[in-house]
């Protein structure tokens, strides 16, 4: 296969790959704009309630991918996505263990520190880095060693603990560097720590009442004998969905509140309709689906993420939902195509500033196929299907699920038994996207 058909097979798009015009042509757009991309950690889809200034402000005035998803549901392998355009199995972050296997040199940033950009980090930057080690390619940074107060931060090469919680910590970073870079085009990467796990809130949302909830459908599933084993010995139920659900809810009110000043301060200069916003969470997260809490799955829960756009000059200003299969590997060559910067290698998504759409993401998770957990699975999702298969230490499918998402959109129904063969077209399609 070549490698024009790898990346079209990876994108997802259909035989021909049909490409429109988008809301603003590329000769048109204009050149050089800020970048604002913000990465929220464990962030599921259904939270609207608690950023509400995110959904209207980015999504309502810009574009809502309806169905944003991630292609690894873990944090590490997430973010080093975002920041190079390409799958797991290819940037080599596979895990939260191993960051330096990273090619730096791959990364978003690194393409725009060197067009031209001034590039600034703040918060979380990858599982297991260290906090000592200066990010690569960021010309202002504070780093932390993920934490809500008394965090361990190293900002510009002083590392040390410092009070405060730390999201309006990171509030005040970036209006500091949007204030000290309104000459040059910049780079901002906003990481909150929010809505991760413990889930401390700020003070003032500490006692918050959020909306009740009552689960839904798989929450309250009692019949998992048509799930992998790990699902099957899951037990959390619906008290434990809303505890989590309401700590994630009260954490992400201070990102809201983040945005709210970061948006004030670019009205302010001037700047807002040429800056492009980006807002996505790194992964899902379950709220006792299945009996699971967490990430690290194949269930819609733990990989659709919210996932938010906003840039008035490119023509992304009016509003409106987009029902394109977007996915985190968009990210880089967006940036990249706004920059009118062209990537120097190899990346799997492609710019959702045009019209290009896929038919299918492939998802992947590089767990232990001891039985503990999720294991080593991979899947491909088309928005009304997904198909699933996992795999022991020698690569052989070990279990398979396959959903009609049409029909049974909580992934209740598995509908392969043993000895079924699974849908002809998407196993095709996922086993040669194992071999790209």
């Amino acid at each position: 296969m070549s490698q024009l058909s790898r990346r079209a097979f990876i994108a997802g798009t259909a035989a021909a790959a049909a490409v429109t015009s988008g809301p603003a042509s590329a000769a048109t757009r204009p050149k050089r704009p800020n970048i604002l991309l913000i990465v929220t950690d464990d962030h599921r889809k259904e939270t609207e309630w608690a950023i509400p200034s995110i959904v209207s402000l980015i999504g309502g005035q810009g574009v809502d991918f309806s169905h944003g998803c991630v292609t690894t549901p873990l944090c590490s392998p997430s973010r080093s996505s975002i920041m190079t355009g390409r799958l797991a199995r290819h940037h080599g972050v596979v895990d939260n263990s191993a960051p330096e296997r990273l090619d730096q040199d791959t990364t978003v940033q690194s393409h725009l520190r060197a067009g031209g950009y001034r590039t600034g980090l703040y918060g979380k930057y990858l599982n297991a880095w260290d906090i000592s080690q200066a990010p690569p390619h960021f010309d202002d940074f504070a780093i932390m060693r993920p934490a809500y107060r008394r965090a361990q931060w190293n900002v510009n090469g002083t590392v040390g603990r410092r009070p405060g919680y730390t999201t309006t910590l990171i509030r005040q970073h970036a209006l500091a560097f949007m204030r000290a870079n309104k000459d040059d085009p910049w780079f901002l990467y906003l990481s909150p720590y929010a809505s991760h796990g413990p889930n401390t809130p700020e003070d003032k949302y500490a006692d918050l009442e959020v909306p009740p909830w009552d689960g839904n459908p798989a929450v309250a599933e009692t019949d998992k004998s048509d799930k992998p084993p790990y699902i099957q010995r899951a037990s959390a139920d619906l008290a434990r969905g809303r505890e989590v659900r309401q700590a994630q809810l009260r954490t992400l009110r201070s990102v809201d509140d983040m945005f709210k000043a970061i948006r004030a301060e670019l009205v302010a200069q001037g700047k807002l309709d040429d800056t492009l916003i980006i807002f996505i969470g790194d992964n899902g997260f379950s709220w006792a689906e299945h009996g699971h809490v967490g990430k690290s799955v194949p269930y819609r829960p733990a990989f659709r993420v919210p996932f938010y756009l906003s840039w008035p000059a490119g023509g992304f200003g009016q509003g409106r939902a987009d029902d394109r299969l977007a996915a985190n590997i968009d990210i880089a060559p967006t940036i990249l195509d706004a920059a009118g910067i062209a990537p120097r290698g190899r990346m799997d998504g492609f710019s959702l500033l045009t019209g290009r759409r896929r038919d299918l993401a492939f998802l992947e998770y590089h767990g232990r196929p001891d039985g503990t957990g999720p294991g080593l699975w991979a899947a491909v999702y088309t928005g009304t299907r997904i198909y699933t298969e996992y795999y022991d230490g020698a690569g052989e499918v070990i279990f398979r699920e396959y959903y009609d998402l049409g029909k049974d959109p909580h992934q209740l129904e598995n509908l392969l038994r043993p000895g079924d063969r699974p849908p002809a077209d998407l196993a095709a399609r996922l086993t040669a996207a194992r071999r790209l």
